[in-house]
């Protein structure tokens, strides 16, 4: 790399070439806007050319502001290139966590398919489909690329899941359970996990496709169903709260003769009762079937016949624990024993996958409200009585244990399900038939307990102080610590798009060096007008900031001769002293007025 052509620069070179290790990781980071070239000229003459190709006039006075973010997101998904393949841009959302299948992006994605379905060969976006496609989305998709949803380095986090996802699949112990004949027939190599946050980014690894019955989930959901509908002081006038200490199964209630809480079998039967007491059955499945699929967002939501004639043929002791709570008077005045049974059967019958069973989950996450629609499905009060209900009975006997070393809502079902709960963050379905004992799923459990141990999700990690974890909800320190010495590189090497990226994702275009000096200085004296410009005009940094030496970027511009510099700085300046006068009157930053005010 060759020096800079002052004395004066000569910090800023220092801090590019002195740790060639960290230069290096800057080129992993960010490919686009690291250009290492051998010459001044031939850096010059390649910027120019680049951006020649690539530069688009961002002027707020010529173009409505919508369309400046527009293309200044769309430059940042290409990476500066007029055009990429259509797979290009559907790879760059899955690395944010968005699913082309997300409703939000509905409109965007029968756009695409259209234009894909009118052509011949392979599809390019360009600018124009880009703005006919995502106007829409833009909001939505700028968030995602500005890493402002919940999880902003989603994709290294998803690599990490998989990390954990093949350590766990090693598992091989427990057995699938067989005293549902249909529950024995799925396969013990199954291992699938699904994950999908409170905005809406979701992951799958393994068999995640693969429909499979709720069996035990269903539990959480019902409840919460009920609770929405009927209240919650209703709801536990006939179901108690605490932890039975007692198999999920046993014919036990507590001293008032009610079941010890709905996350057993007991408890669900009579929460079944509690749903739509006065409609018939068919209207009662109906309207659970409807509620779960808008808690799934409308994904893949079915029913297994199947196996609700496999549970009732072999649910002896389910019908023990009717006929002993139909002689305790635990269900309300008017309701059929059986019909009550019969329902909750159903409802343990319900088919879900991985992928649709996160999402339930997400929504619950999300305070009933369902990531990927918007739609509120449940009440903010029944999601809270519902997470404490499975942080405390959700895992059967293994509830202790789970709330101690995992520190989550999570609700387990014999099918080899677990619905875990991150509350404010992500829900998380795994399935793996196997099961342990208690009948919780071998990999599942396993599965929580590594992604616990690695990332700060329990209940009780301190969010300060507890350093040993991963926060995946932050931004990488060093990441933020390597702005300075992006900003100051691509404004260096002429590399607008870099630029644009940095601009779009919040970050501070005034940003000094150790000697004062802002990307204004360095691109002034590297004679990069389009990076002047759109530094000037776009992001409207001050040209008024003086370096350690006392110098403006126009005194940069001046000494090494960039005529075509002076002039963008000299009109600049003077528009600048105005904006000046106007921030000073109306007491708001005008940088306000630029990408977050187009926002």
């Amino acid at each position: 790399m060759h020096c800079f052509k002052a004395l004066r620069l000569w910090t800023s070179a220092h801090l590019f070439v002195k740790n060639t290790d960290a230069l290096k990781k800057v080129f992993l980071i960010q490919p686009a806007c690291c250009r290492c070239t051998k010459s001044t000229s031939s850096s010059q003459q390649r910027a120019t050319t680049h951006l020649d190709h690539v530069h688009v006039k961002m002027n707020v006075n010529s173009k409505s502001p919508s369309s400046g973010v527009e293309d200044m997101l769309f430059y940042t998904i290409t990476e500066g290139k007029e055009q990429v393949p259509l797979s290009y841009f559907t790879s760059a959302l899955k690395r944010t966590g968005l699913h082309p299948s997300d409703p939000r992006l509905k409109d965007c994605m029968e756009k695409l398919q259209k234009a894909v379905n009118e052509s011949d060969g392979e599809v390019m976006m360009d600018r124009d489909l880009f703005h006919r496609c995502v106007g829409g989305n833009v909001i939505l998709l700028i968030q995602a690329f500005r890493k402002k949803f919940i999880i902003p380095e989603f994709d290294v986090f998803a690599q990490k899941i998989n990390e954990i996802y093949h350590t766990v699949r090693s598992h091989s112990d427990g057995k699938v359970a067989d005293y549902i004949p249909q529950l024995a027939k799925f396969s013990p190599r199954l291992w699938g996990v699904s994950l999908c946050t409170v905005d809406g980014q979701r992951h799958s690894v393994g068999d995640t496709k693969q429909p499979f019955c709720l069996q035990s989930c269903v539990k959480p959901l019902q409840y919460a169903i009920a609770a929405h509908e009927s209240g919650t002081e209703q709801v536990h006038r006939y179901v108690g709260m605490e932890p039975s200490g007692f198999k999920f199964n046993m014919l036990s209630l507590d001293d008032d003769d009610k079941p010890h809480n709905p996350m057993v079998n007991a408890g669900a039967i009579v929460i079944s009762s509690l749903i739509k007491p006065l409609s018939n059955k068919a209207e009662k499945f109906d309207y659970v079937m409807d509620f779960v699929k808008k808690m799934a967002g409308q994904e893949f939501v079915g029913f297994s016949n199947a196996m609700f004639q496999s549970e009732k043929e072999t649910g002896n002791r389910n019908f023990a624990i009717g006929y002993y709570m139909k002689e305790k008077k635990c269900f309300p005045p008017g309701v059929e024993m059986i019909d009550a049974l019969d329902f909750y059967f159903q409802l343990c019958s319900i088919e879900v996958t991985c992928e649709s069973g996160s999402i339930m989950a997400s929504t619950l996450a999300n305070g009933g409200i369902c990531p990927i629609t918007g739609e509120r499905v449940l009440s903010a009060e029944a999601v809270r009585n519902t997470l404490s209900l499975m942080h405390s009975c959700g895992m059967y006997d293994f509830s202790g244990q789970m709330a101690f070393h995992v520190g989550l809502p999570a609700k387990s079902g014999v099918s080899g399900a677990i619905l875990l709960v991150i509350p404010n963050v992500m829900g998380v379905m795994c399935w793996s038939p196997p099961l342990d004992r208690v009948g919780n799923s071998v990999r599942g459990i396993h599965f929580c307990q590594e992604l616990v141990s690695l990332f700060n999700f329990h209940n009780y990690d301190n969010l300060r102080h507890f350093v040993k974890k991963q926060d995946p909800r932050r931004q990488d320190g060093e990441e933020r610590n390597k702005s300075v010495v992006n900003l100051m590189f691509a404004a260096y090497s002429g590399d607008v798009s870099a630029l644009r990226r940095f601009a779009l994702s919040s970050m501070d275009m005034d940003l000094k060096d150790y000697d004062s000096r802002t990307a204004l200085h360095i691109a002034a004296a590297e004679g990069h007008v389009e990076v002047v410009k759109f530094l000037t005009e776009t992001c409207k940094v001050d040209p008024c900031v003086r370096d350690r030496w006392g110098n403006l970027p126009i005194d940069d511009a001046l000494q090494f001769a960039h005529d075509e510099v002076v002039k963008v700085l000299k009109d600049y300046q003077q528009v600048f002293s105005q904006l000046e006068i106007q921030r000073a009157e109306a007491q708001h930053t005008p940088k306000l007025d630029t990408i977050e005010g187009m926002v």
